[in-house]
């Protein structure tokens, strides 16, 4: 176990350069500015705005100070690149030579929606999948035919480098990266901080038709969801559910992937996996029990999945994440 000294705020540069979208700014800001501290007191990132210049022109036409030149890059653990004013916007050579040096030395580099075109400009996304907004996907596609661009889900985590679809996205991604760096605990309660869910899962669809229900008629769809959450360890079938929910099977998981974006199977092995990644964070169960909490029923069905979804066993990520705030994270 190490001591306080032992683990240091992971140092996060922003780039911001003229027309910054101030949404997504915030979005950062609010996420790896947060004033939540894990078990030892101290902040979780140190963020520091940079740019290529002293003052920039934001997307809502006024003039912003930029405190921190580019070279704070070099000495940052994670680079974010907020959108520019609309895609193709011109991007400082600075801008792209920073990206290039950053990704040379391994450094993770995340965008927010249409701030991928700025990664792609850099040459950094060719090769990979990446995504942005739904709206502007294709025109990525076209300038950079190099680039995998998938319109369909809210981000994609390719280690160190990692993009998010428009706006709310941005904050799903913001959230994951808390999670992969502190624990599921850590990000729930940043979460909550901003009054919005731990996260969507990034293969989620971007867009979502919501059907609006009835006002004069009880919500027993929502009322299922809710159900679902507080049972996950019982064995449920989606016939189970939609008779819970009033309905047929088949209208049963039509309105559940129009309103969530994934299946109700889907669904509920996220949240198990969720809830399994709690238990490992913050009790010292034995992964058996935690198997039969969660809904797994065995460990080895457990070890099966969360290696799957997680890409470790639950016993290296107990080891990893029990106790986070001694720990400094490393870049994978």
């Amino acid at each position: 176990m190490h001591d306080k000294a032992a683990r240091k705020p992971l140092p996060v540069a922003m780039i911001v350069f003229d027309g910054v979208a101030l949404f997504e700014m915030a979005v950062a800001s609010d996420v790896f500015g947060t004033d939540i501290t894990p078990a030892d007191g101290g902040p979780l990132y140190r963020l520091s705005i940079c740019g290529p210049s002293p003052a920039v022109m934001t997307e809502s036409h006024f003039k912003m100070e930029v405190p921190n030149s580019l070279d704070i890059v070099s000495s940052a653990h994670t680079i974010v690149v907020p959108p520019g004013m609309f895609p193709g916007h011109e991007v400082p050579g600075a801008v792209l030579d920073s990206l290039r040096r950053a990704r040379a030395e391994g450094k993770r580099i995340l965008s927010l929606c249409s701030g991928a075109f700025v990664l792609a400009a850099a040459g950094l996304l060719d090769g990979h999948t990446a995504t942005t907004h739904w709206s502007e996907c294709a025109e990525l596609a076209r300038m950079y035919p190099r680039v995998r661009v998938d319109p369909r889900v809210l981000y994609v985590d390719e280690g160190n480098l990692l993009t998010s679809a428009g706006s709310a996205a941005s904050l799903d991604l913001c959230l994951h990266v808390v999670q992969r760096d502190y624990g599921t605990e850590i990000a729930a309660r940043i979460a909550r901080d901003l009054v919005v869910p731990l996260h969507r899962p990034g293969g989620q669809a971007q867009y979502i038709e919501t059907p609006m229900p009835s006002p004069a008629e009880p919500d027993l769809f929502g009322d299922t969801l809710a159900w679902m959450r507080e049972h996950l360890q019982e064995p449920v079938t989606v016939s189970d559910l939609a008779e819970r929910a009033a309905m047929s099977p088949r209208t049963f998981a039509r309105r559940f992937l129009a309103s969530t974006g994934t299946t109700p199977l889907q669904w509920i092995l996220a949240e198990r996996i969720r809830l399994a990644q709690r238990l490992l964070e913050t009790t010292g169960l034995p992964v058996d029990a935690i198997a039969h909490q969660s809904g797994f029923g065995t460990a080895d069905n457990l070890r099966k999945h969360f290696g799957r979804t997680v890409r470790t066993t639950p016993q290296s990520y107990r080891r990893a994440f029990q106790a986070p705030a001694s720990l400094q994270p490393a870049i994978t």
